[in-house]
This record gives structure tokens, C-alpha cells and sequence, in this order.
């Protein structure tokens, strides 16, 4: 997916030249200090610019561990034995401190209260925040967090109190606040796990509008279908180990991955019962499994 500078400048971000290369990850392994087993077992993948990546698995499979290895947190804060190499956007982590990461790489964790500094009474101020701490020019820091509200569709609510908001609007705050900073990569842990569906779905969509406009997406969640229908690819992980990365519908069609601890979305799995797909493929989304529905061969 290229860039569309266009979009990202009439909503004020102004990214010419901040696109997201790709990331890199190479036979990555990790363990965490005072640990025997490895949380990271030779994990390998890329992800393009634009691209919104999904890491599942069971509890304990090395998802968050894997997310914190994109932001430097792996292996400079937590130490530990480390192994492999991660480049995010041309920059190797390893040998880059992670203030420097930082700086490309923005990382919201999935309780948005842990985000909010309580120090802000307005969202504005809020998401204002961190650009007040780099020290930017007053009008720099009103135009970046101006667009960022704008961007998460939370600039309605500007004025409000920041813990007056709804959890899905809690959230778009706190990747407001991170937008602003104009990483180049983002990446969530579980971003919904505290939301309810309609919570939800305002996250994905502003997920979606990123990914639209040059930012790369890199995400953990167990709702097996929001990340079948939003993600473009997905990194299947068991006991630290890469089990598959493939497009949803490809992964999803196989038929080991609940031997992976991973079930497909019940569409899926609906349609697997009742229809023979004429390419192999499997539905992933309601859309494509009321399609099949109509048009493929059932099942007698």
C-alpha cells in the first residue's frame, strides 16, 4: 500500500517523507533474566508499510514479549539474553537506545487508564502532552494534536474532562496522544480487551484510517474476528515459537490451527460445515460468509 500524502496533509498530519519502510524481524529469540525457557523462539516476519499485522495465541505465547521487542523495551529495559535481529524502519533495535525508537515506534498498551496522566483536564491537553515535553513551538504542538483529534474523530470532545470519556473514547485518546508524536510504527497490546463491541469497533475503524494513510499497524488481541476482518496479516504464536503468518483467509483455512490454540471465527468454522469453497478458501468476515452462503456448493 503507498503513502497517500494527500489524505494524511488535509488532515493536517503533514507525513511527507515519515512513511513507514517495513519491519524486519530475523530469528528472533529471547529470555527473560532469571528465566530457563525462551519467551521468543526464533521469531522471523515483515510487515510493509501500511500494513496492520495481528499476533495471536494463547495466554503465554510470546505476544506482548514480541511487541515489546518492536519498541526496544526487549532486550534494554528488561535485559535478559537476546539473540537474532529486529529493524524497525532501516533502525536496528539492538543497537539503538530506546529513546531513539521512540521516536518511530509508539506502543498503547490495552488499559487506557494506565495512559492518562491525571495531570490534564482536558483531552485536548491530554493528548497535547507529550508534544509539550519534546518542547515544540506552542503552534506546532496545536496543529500536530489538532489533526490527531481530528484523525480518531475524538475532536468533539476536546473540552471534556479525559476520564468523562467512554473506554473506546478513552482509548482513541490515547492513540491521539501517541499520533501526535508522529511515529512511524504502531503497536497495541490488547487494545479492545476492555471495550465493549461498539468500543471496539470505533478503535478498529480508527485502526483502519492509520493503516489508510502510511502508518503500519502492529497489534495482539484475542477476538479471533475483528482480527480476521482488519488485519492484513496474521503471526500465530505457541510457547514463543512463530506457528504461521499468512493473509486471514489463508490461515484460517488451514486446518491446524486450533491444534495451535487458535480457533478460526465462527464464520469459518460455519462454513466449513455446510459449503465446499471452489478455491480452498474459507470466509473470514459475516460479509464473505453471507457471500459464500449465496454462491458456493453446499455441502450434502
Amino acid at each position: 500500500m503507498m503513502l497517500d500524502v494527500r489524505r494524511i496533509n488535509a488532515c493536517g498530519l503533514n507525513l511527507e517523507g515519515c512513511g513507514v519502510k517495513k519491519i524486519i524481524v530475523e530469528h528472533l529469540k529471547y529470555r527473560y533474566p532469571q528465566s530457563t525457557e525462551l519467551a521468543l523462539n526464533d521469531i522471523s516476519f515483515e510487515a510493509e508499510e501500511g500494513e496492520k499485522i495481528g499476533f495471536i495465541g494463547c495466554n503465554g505465547s510470546g505476544k506482548s514479549t514480541l511487541c515489546q521487542a518492536l519498541t526496544g523495551l526487549v532486550p534494554h529495559f528488561y535485559r535478559g539474553a537476546y539473540g537474532g535481529h529486529v529493524t524497525v524502519d532501516g533502525m536496528e533495535v539492538m543497537s539503538s537506545s530506546i529513546s531513539e525508537i521512540a521516536v518511530k515506534v509508539g506502543i498503547v498498551f490495552q488499559n487506557p487508564f494506565t495512559q492518562v496522566t491525571g495531570a490534564k483536564e482536558t483531552v485536548y491537553d491530554e493528548v497535547a502532552f507529550g508534544l509539550e515535553n519534546l518542547g515544540l513551538p506552542r503552534g506546532e504542538i496545536i496543529t500536530r494534536a489538532d489533526a490527531a483529534l481530528k484523525l480518531l474523530r475524538i475532536d468533539r470532545f476536546k473540552d471534556q474532562a479525559p476520564f468523562s470519556l467512554s473506554g473506546g473514547q478513552m482509548q482513541r485518546m490515547a492513540i491521539a496522544g501517541m499520533i501526535a508524536m508522529r511515529p512511524r510504527i504502531i503497536v497495541l497490546d490488547e487494545p479492545t480487551s476492555q471495550l465493549d463491541p461498539q468500543g471496539s469497533d470505533e478503535v478498529y475503524q480508527a485502526l483502519d484510517d492509520l493503516s489508510a494513510q502510511g502508518l503500519t499497524v502492529v497489534l495482539t488481541e484475542h477476538k479471533i474476528e475483528k482480527v480476521a476482518r482488519y488485519c492484513d496479516k496474521i503471526l500465530i504464536l505457541q510457547n514463543g515459537r512463530s506457528m504461521a503468518f499468512d493473509t486471514p483467509a489463508q490461515l484460517f483455512s488451514a486446518k491446524n490451527t486450533e491444534a495451535w490454540g487458535v480457533r478460526p471465527p465462527v464464520y469459518t468454522r460455519v462454513c466449513r460445515e455446510l459449503l465446499r469453497p471452489p478455491a480452498g478458501v474459507y470466509p473470514v468476515t459475516l460479509a464473505e460468509a453471507g457471500e459464500a452462503l449465496a454462491n458456493w456448493e453446499v455441502i450434502l
